[in-house]
């Protein structure tokens, strides 16, 4: 699938990716992209990332084996965020939780 990158750039140097687990729905992490993170994630089938703090490209779980396989990649309706549906390997978040969002800060007492 022959894809335009200069659509999802229109806004900045970077748009942010929700990845989620394709099998459960469930969130595991938010990253950013640059346009050459986008491109290696197209051709490999394995999520590739820009790091804002340390200023390069990272393809996840490269160094802990905990890899991303894409099944598929959608954005919104502003083409400025992408969702990207994976099948996750191990862990997502650094520190060793399946989800990078596991810190409870609020919730309703109807829930």
């Amino acid at each position: 699938m022959e894809q335009n990158l200069e659509l999802y750039f229109q806004k900045g140097e970077l748009i942010p990716a929700i990845i989620t687990e394709y099998e459960t729905g469930e969130v595991l992490m938010l990253a950013y992209m640059n346009r050459e993170s986008l491109r290696k994630t197209f051709e490999t089938g394995y999520t590739w990332f820009y790091s804002r703090s340390r200023q390069e490209l990272w393809n996840k779980g490269a160094t802990s084996g905990h890899l991303q396989k894409v099944v598929d990649i959608t954005s919104d309706c502003d083409d400025d965020t992408l969702l990207i549906r994976v099948h996750q390997t191990g862990p997502a978040c650094h520190t060793g939780s399946h989800s990078c969002f596991f810190k409870k800060i609020w919730e309703s007492e109807e829930a």
